[in-house]
């Protein structure tokens, strides 16, 4: 079973669906796809599902729906819709391709470079235990490992259980790689010991999954996580012992929380779908994302996908930990949202709207009106629930905190005026200017002035008496709007 190695650019991003898509996992994404477009190549998404216990389709709906959201978008690969193969090389989820891991296996068992174990789990405990009291830090010594095939295969059909394990007895040299992130990575062989390759229900391990898949799938070039690192030795043996060429591989360093551990959730979300619902877009994540290990080489912060492709070169990429800092991710993400026209900054927070029930107007030049103003105030999509609230006649209640205002001796005549004044604009909504004109006249009528004219005011418009500028928000508000919140402040003072 051989493939060549693809003469362009060919790269993958291999997920478990056995949770969240990490933002770990989505710079993962991100680099290779950026590689394959700099370089006019593929990018495959393959999905790693042989731990059963774990994989769930409703993880891979998630995993999939967070990458599209994203607009990683792959050349091959499950359909983002069907969850279906897509490509000439499938099928691209491993679960699926039990017979050829066997295939393969069966070709190492016959060269002799790999056998069946029968050890159990206890004889394997057993010997770990011996080694630990010796003093002695040794590899497993399976009895099995020189049985020939033929007597393997007679105990298999005895009903006997058995691994398939690599044989690394042999091998005594190093293992030298130039890794494209973080230069020459040499392993010495006895590193590790003889490995399994398939378990006793012929399920196969990640390290064999990997090589096999890659291989097959034509992959020139393999961009993981740094923890993946101790991997490529084993990976590197099989694909020795298959004869196969080896793609390069790229090892980037980890993300981590402002206390230098490694990103987790315990220090906030780090679940694209979360990040989602928390109002950011994108376009920035992926932003701050790539720069989590990568610069550009003009020193640029703000980009769009377009430039990061047009600028990605793995010569830029770290080895070093890149630290998240979550107040540097909320600016970025509040570049973005205010670089949005209007009409598209609209429809983005439209759901979160929704969620809070808000009727607000349809009419275009209102929304867009309202947005000139509340842009510069918005650092996350959420921030609109806020903002918006008190232009949303449902919302508006008269809240304990302003029954002091309400007492006031100067209060009636305040909120009487300034109902008055409202009710008499020939028009539906007030401008700024005109706001200001008429708060004016309240305080020449009352003779109120400080916090006993503006106070009352204040819980006439938005139901207590500290709270957002006014000037701001009364343009916004439509006149009859005004008039039953002034009637509804009135009744209680």
């Amino acid at each position: 079973m051989t493939s060549q190695i693809s003469p362009h650019v060919r790269v993958r991003f291999a997920p478990s669906p056995t949770g969240y898509l990490h933002v770990g996992g989505a710079r993962t994404a991100l680099y290779n796809y950026l590689f394959a477009k700099k370089n006019k190549g593929e990018f495959i998404l393959r999905i790693e599902d042989t731990d059963e216990a774990r994989s769930t389709e409703e993880s891979l709906r998630g995993v999939v729906d967070d990458l599209v959201w994203l607009n990683l978008l792959w050349n091959e690969g499950v359909d983002p819709v069907t969850l279906k193969d897509q490509g000439p090389l499938g099928p691209y989820r491993q679960s699926e391709r039990l017979d050829i891991y066997k295939e393969v296996a069966e070709t190492l068992l016959k060269q002799g470079k790999a056998y069946y174990c029968f050890m159990t789990e206890e004889e394997i405990e057993k010997q770990r235990e011996e080694g630990k009291a010796a003093g002695t830090f040794a590899h497993l010594n399976s009895p099995y490992q020189d049985w020939s095939l033929e007597k393997a295969l007679e105990h298999l059909k005895a009903g006997n259980k058995a691994v398939v394990r690599f044989k690394t007895k042999g091998l005594a040299k190093d293992y030298i790689f130039n890794d494209l992130v973080r230069g020459e990575v040499k392993f010495p062989s006895d590193m590790v010991g003889d490995f399994v390759l398939l378990r006793s229900g012929n399920m196969p391990v990640y390290n064999f999954c990997c090589v096999v898949d890659d291989h097959l799938m034509k992959i020139t070039h393999v961009f993981r996580a740094e923890e993946h690192l101790p991997n490529t030795l084993r990976q590197l043996m099989i694909y020795e012992a298959m004869g196969w060429q080896t793609p390069e591989f790229g090892h980037m360093a980890l993300i981590l929380d402002e206390d230098r551990q490694k990103l987790s959730k315990r220090k906030g979300a780090v679940a694209c779908g979360i990040l989602k619902e928390e109002g950011y877009l994108n376009s920035a994540i992926l932003n701050f994302i790539a720069l989590l290990g990568w610069s550009h080489p003009e020193g640029k912060e703000i980009m769009t996908v377009d430039d990061m492709i047009q600028a990605f070169d793995i010569s830029r990429l770290n080895p070093s930990g890149a630290i998240f800092d979550r107040v540097k991710f909320k600016w970025m993400n509040a570049m973005h949202l205010r670089a949005l026209p209007n009409a598209e900054l609209w429809q983005q927070i439209q759901p979160f709207l929704a969620r809070e029930k808000m009727e607000l107007p349809q009419d275009p030049a209102w929304q867009d009106r309202s947005l000139n103003l509340f842009k510069p105030y918005m650092e996350t999509l959420v921030d609109a629930i806020e903002l918006y609230k008190p232009l949303n006649d449902k919302s508006y209640v008269i809240l304990p905190e302003a029954e002091e205002t309400l007492k006031w001796e100067s209060t009636k005549a305040v909120l009487a005026t300034w109902r008055d004044l409202i009710a008499a604009h020939p028009s539906d909504y007030l401008t700024e200017e005109e706001f200001l004109k008429f708060q004016d006249e309240v305080k020449n009528k009352t003779g109120a002035k400080g916090k006993n004219l503006f106070m009352p005011i204040r819980v006439a418009v938005i139901g207590k008496p500290h709270g957002a500028e006014l000037k701001i928000l009364v343009p916004l508000i439509k006149k009859q709007s005004l008039v039953a919140r002034a009637q509804q402040a009135l009744a209680q003072a």
